[in-house]
C-alpha cells in the first residue's frame, strides 16, 4: 500500500469508484461542478485550483470575461463542490508597479507553504511568465517578483522546501500558443532569485506514447507519497482536428526531483464527455489542483475542461503509482 505524507482531510469531496470501471480516475457524477456562468462576468471558468482553508476550501480561478479577457479571482466552499466566486477579479498588493500592473493573468496554482497560501500563474509581461504572490487569507494577495523571465507558462511549486530550497517546476514557451515544450524544475533560496534548473520530463515522439508527443506541462502541486512525488501533467498531441490535451502521471526522486523514477506511457484521463470535448477549445482535460487525504489515500483532481468549465475526478494514490508502474514509458 503506497501512503500519501501530509495531513488528513477526511472531508475531501468523494465519489467511490463505480461498479465495473477499470480506469485510473473516475469523474464525479456531476459534473461540471462550475459552469461557464458561474459569475455575471464570465465566458468561461476553468484551469483552477483550490487547497483545503479554514473548515472548508478556498480557491483561485481562472474566469474568462465576456469580453474574452484573462484574470483570476478568490472564492471559498465548504464542500469542494458548490463554489461562491467572488464577482471582482484579485487586486494583487506590491511595492513595484510595473510588475503589479495588469496585462493578463491565467492558469493558477496554490500552494501551502510554512505559514501562507502561494499562488502562481501564467502572467503577462512582454509575454508569458510566472507570477508568483501569497495570501493568509484569500482576502488580501501580496505579489512578488515574477519568477522568470518571458517566456515561460505552468509554474507549480512544490509544497515544501527540498535540501533547504524552494523548488518550482515549469515549461519554457513561446509568446503563442506553444507548439513544444519539456519540463523543468528550478531551486530558490527566497522565492525571488531562480537558478539550479534542471531538465525533468521532454515529450515522447514515439507511438508507445504519442498523447504527450507535442508538448507536456505540470499539473497540480506534486503530492509527497512514500515512493516519491507524484506528478500529474497534461500531455498533447497534436492531430488532424488539432491539440487534443490529456492527463498523465510520474513519479519523481524525493529528494532530487529531476530524477524520473517512473512515467506512465498510458494516459490517465482524456477527453471523452460532451463537456470536455466541445467547448470554446474542444478536446482538453487540463488539471491545475488536488485535494488528498493522507489516512485514506484519497485523491480528488480538479481540471479545466475544453477551456469552458471545470470538472472534478477521483483516484487514489494506489490507483496511481500501481498503473504508472503497471503502463511505463521507457523514454
Amino acid at each position: 500500500m503506497s501512503k500519501i505524507i501530509g495531513v488528513s482531510l477526511p472531508n475531501i469531496p468523494w465519489q467511490e469508484k463505480p461498479h465495473g470501471c477499470k480506469e485510473p480516475v473516475w469523474r464525479y457524477g456531476n459534473n461540471p461542478i462550475i459552469k461557464r456562468d458561474a459569475i455575471e462576468s464570465s465566458n468561461s471558468i476553468f484551469n483552477s485550483a483550490v487547497v483545503s482553508f479554514e473548515d472548508g476550501f478556498a480557491g483561485v480561478f481562472r474566469c474568462d470575461s465576456r469580453s474574452i479577457s484573462m484574470d483570476i479571482f478568490a472564492g471559498f466552499s465548504k464542500d469542494g463542490i458548490h463554489w461562491d466566486i467572488n464577482q471582482q477579479p484579485i487586486v494583487f498588493q506590491g511595492e513595484d508597479e510595473e510588475i503589479t500592473k495588469r496585462e493578463y493573468r491565467y492558469d493558477p496554482r496554490v500552494c501551502y507553504i510554512e505559514d501562507r497560501y502561494y499562488i502562481t500563474w501564467c502572467n503577462g509581461y512582454h509575454g508569458p511568465t510566472i507570477g508568483l504572490a501569497y495570501t493568509f487569507d484569500f482576502k488580501t494577495f501580496h505579489q512578488m517578483e515574477n519568477s522568470f523571465l518571458p517566456y515561460n507558462r505552468n509554474g507549480v511549486l512544490f509544497p515544501r522546501k527540498i535540501n533547504d530550497y524552494y523548488m518550482m517546476l515549469s515549461r519554457p514557451s513561446d509568446t503563442g500558443h506553444t507548439p513544444f515544450g519539456d519540463i523543468f524544475v528550478s531551486q530558490s533560496k527566497d522565492l525571488e532569485y531562480w537558478g539550479h534548473h534542471r531538465h525533468v520530463m521532454s515529450t515522447y515522439s514515439g507511438d508507445a506514447s504519442a498523447w504527450q508527443s507535442k508538448k507536456i506541462g505540470p499539473g497540480p502541486v506534486p503530492i509527497e507519497t512514500d515512493e516519491g512525488w507524484l506528478l500529474i501533467y497534461h500531455g498533447v498531441i497534436n492531430t488532424c482536428n488539432g491539440f487534443v490535451y490529456r492527463m498523465g502521471c510520474a513519479i519523481l526522486d524525493i529528494d532530487k526531483p529531476w530524477v524520473v523514477k517512473h512515467r506512465s506511457a498510458a494516459y490517465i484521463l482524456a477527453p471523452s464527455e460532451y463537456y470536455e470535448c466541445v467547448g470554446d477549445v474542444p478536446n482538453v482535460v487540463f488539471p491545475c489542483a488536488t485535494l488528498t487525504d493522507s489516512d485514506t489515500g484519497r485523491i480528488a483532481i480538479y481540471y479545466g475542461c475544453a477551456d469552458t468549465v471545470t470538472g472534478l475526478a477521483f483516484t487514489t494514490v494506489d490507483e496511481l503509482i500501481q498503473f504508472t508502474k503497471k503502463h511505463p514509458l521507457h523514454a
